[in-house]
């Protein structure tokens, strides 16, 4: 902590970014040394006279052996750019934050993530959709990031801890605080099973002008962003335009044009964005392998002879029309849809609308013959 403690006394200072701060370490060559150097070698280094008078100013106020007390007390730790434990996919975003602090932990295995927001206001729709979308990441091995806010983010992290899933909660406030208040309990819970991190430091009190910047370390965590309900100007959006200007992709939920909530989102798909219809438009997007998708789901097996041989039937299609079904298979349209049915509620089949259904894992992975 001796070195990190330079590192959280300039990341204090207000002005001093990745750049900025990238310009002391290239000038001083450590933290230690542009903390403690006079404000004319701060604006050599690349400061304005403003924010050099300003870390001047910092330094005054601040006792750093009792900051680093204080948050080791509360079980804080601090990450930088030159931490192995630095969380390896932020780091291929333009200006990830220098200083990150975290409550819980970060493992390797949660590079492999994808971010879940939405709005606050959400419907039973958006609810389902949120907890149906968390199942299929979490079994396939996917920790699930989201912002602890009311609404989607707190339902995306409350299925994600029930599946048995990791999943990692951004604030923006400092990670000593809960932000709402009433997501205490589920902070205390994401800690045991994640993390909750910041590049606020501790002290930072909620406020509306951090939580747009913290979306940027939402999407830059992830792989891929998916927002489920959004209004026109929901937050949700701004994490969706830093996954793109990150490279990430991005997935969104349609929605009634007449819903309120569904306005954000299914601009995002008339932008470009992929729409969610289902868990296989999710493993398509994420390309999970056969194996794994297997691997996942492999309890799911046709129960009987009829539904095994609408598994075989399918497996040459992506998708098909119960009509078709019916020619294909040589059997009647009721006994089709009722065990069309029964596959559906167990998860072996997707229904896409209009009477057309897919496997909910193309090829031949159900192909089994049923029991005796």
């Amino acid at each position: 902590m001796e070195d990190k403690i330079y590192w959280v006394a300039v990341n204090l200072v207000k002005g001093i970014g990745a750049v900025r701060l990238r310009a002391l370490l290239d000038y001083f060559g450590d933290l230690k040394t542009a903390w403690n150097a006079p404000a004319d070698a701060l604006m050599q280094a690349g400061l304005s006279e403003k924010v050099a008078a300003r870390l001047v100013e910092v330094r005054s106020t601040k006792d750093l052996q009792k900051m680093a007390e204080w948050i080791e007390k509360h079980d804080i730790q601090v990450f930088t750019w030159n931490d192995e434990n630095y969380p390896a996919i932020l780091k291929e975003i333009d200006q990830p934050p220098p200083v990150l602090y975290v409550r819980g932990k970060i493992l390797p295995e949660d590079n492999r993530a994808a971010a879940v927001v939405g709005t606050r206001k959400v419907t039973a729709y958006g609810r389902q959709v949120t907890e149906e979308i968390i199942h299929h990441l979490v079994q396939n091995g996917f920790t699930v990031v989201s912002g602890l806010a009311r609404g989607v983010d707190g339902i995306a992290h409350q299925a994600a801890l029930q599946d048995g899933g990791r999943t990692l909660a951004v604030l923006g406030c400092g990670v000593e605080q809960v932000y709402p208040a009433e997501h205490m309990k589920l902070a205390e819970q994401i800690i045991g099973s994640g993390a909750l991190i910041s590049d606020y430091a501790p002290g930072t009190k909620p406020d509306a002008a951090n939580f747009p910047p913290r979306n940027r370390i939402i999407s830059g965590l992830s792989q891929v962003t998916i927002v489920i309900e959004a209004g026109e100007t929901s937050g949700a959006l701004i994490t969706a335009t830093f996954a793109v200007e990150q490279g990430r992709d991005v997935m969104a939920v349609p929605g009634s044009i007449y819903a309120p909530q569904c306005k954000g989102t299914n601009r995002l798909i008339s932008q470009g964005a992929f729409p969610y219809t289902g868990p296989a438009s999710l493993e398509n997007l994420l390309n999970l392998s056969p194996k794994k998708r297997q691997s996942a789901q492999q309890k799911v097996k046709p129960e009987n002879e009829i539904e095994a041989g609408l598994v075989q039937v399918m497996g040459t299609s992506q998708s098909m029309h119960i009509d078709e079904l019916v020619a294909a298979s040589g059997l009647g349209i009721e006994k089709i849809s009722a065990a069309l049915t029964m596959m559906e509620l167990r998860g072996l089949v997707n229904h896409e609308g209009g009477m057309v259904y897919s496997l909910r894992e193309p090829g031949e992975l159900y192909v089994t013959e049923p029991d005796e």
